[in-house]
């Protein structure tokens, strides 16, 4: 089965949940803390991750950041806070998935379940050595089938919504000017096109991000142009 990796500050929450999991038959790694659940990941094989946001020394939400510059597994948010906001930047920071407390034991592993299936059956870890799959967090396209997926779906494109997003993906963290965005493109002379390639922004923000008013992957950076989020 899986290497399962639980974080939270309530040891007695960790254990619960390593009763629950281990009669699924995965392997339960325990932290409490974000600092040893980074710890553990640079030593472990892990597949997957559950973590809590509030805890001492490094929180949930810095843990999963920090892990989502190198590490593609699937991560569930466990916390008490429930509010929209709070689900919101928890997804938007990395996360796959959200769970609240207090939980049902059953739901929880229906969620791991499914995140693992996804992750499996998709080629997540495999998909990234592809010369033709370009991923970023849980944002993939694969130019040879020319399909974007989020999370495991499929998302449908435009060919120019396609062909903007393929140029970013391919230059993760390069920031591209509204001129370079438009050449590339159209093979244009840009001239007043800043509202054509905005829309189209927009277009492909719609289709991809979760909340397209607090992008995690298609950023804007004011004055210079736009980027996808390494």
């Amino acid at each position: 089965m899986a290497n399962i990796l639980v974080c939270d500050d309530d040891r007695e929450i960790v254990e619960a949940i390593d009763i629950y999991l281990s009669q699924e038959g995965h392997q339960i790694y325990k932290a409490y803390d974000g600092q040893e659940a980074l710890d553990i990941l640079e030593n472990q094989p892990v597949d997957l991750l559950i973590i809590d946001i509030m805890m001492p020394r490094i929180d949930g939400i810095r843990a999963t950041l920090k892990i989502r510059e190198t590490n593609p597994l699937p991560i569930i948010i466990l916390s008490a806070k429930s509010e929209d906001a709070d689900k919101i930047l928890g997804l938007n920071i990395g996360a796959d998935d959200y769970v609240t407390k207090p939980f049902n034991p059953l739901e929880l592993i229906a969620r791991v379940r499914s995140q693992l299936r996804r992750y499996t059956q998709l080629g997540a870890a495999v998909q990234k050595d592809s010369a033709n799959v370009y991923q970023v967090g849980g944002l993939s396209l694969d130019d040879e089938l020319k399909e974007v997926r989020v999370d495991g779906e499929l998302v449908r494109l435009t060919p120019i919504e396609y062909n903007i997003l393929l140029l970013l993906m391919k230059n993760p963290g390069r920031v591209f000017s509204i001129n370079q965005i438009y050449e590339s493109i159209w093979s244009e002379e840009p001239i007043a096109v800043e509202n054509t390639v905005a829309v189209h922004i927009r277009h492909i923000r719609e289709k991809i991000e979760i909340n397209p008013r607090e992008p995690r992957y298609l950023k804007v950076v004011w004055g210079l142009g736009y980027k996808i989020e390494k």
